[in-house]
């Protein structure tokens, strides 16, 4: 197994990565006048994880 060079090699950070990007993108959808309530509220969770 080759070493990681570093973090963005590692598995675990490339899901997580991607994951937050799904959250982004489905929330982005969301009407605009939830951007300070729910919006925020799943983009901070997603990047918490």
């Amino acid at each position: 197994m080759e070493k990681a060079k570093d973090f963005t090699d590692l598995l675990v950070w490339q899901k997580a990565h991607e994951f937050v990007l799904g959250v982004y993108k489905i929330t982005n959808s969301f009407p605009k006048h939830e951007i300070y309530g729910l919006t925020s509220q799943f983009r901070r969770a997603a990047v918490i994880c």
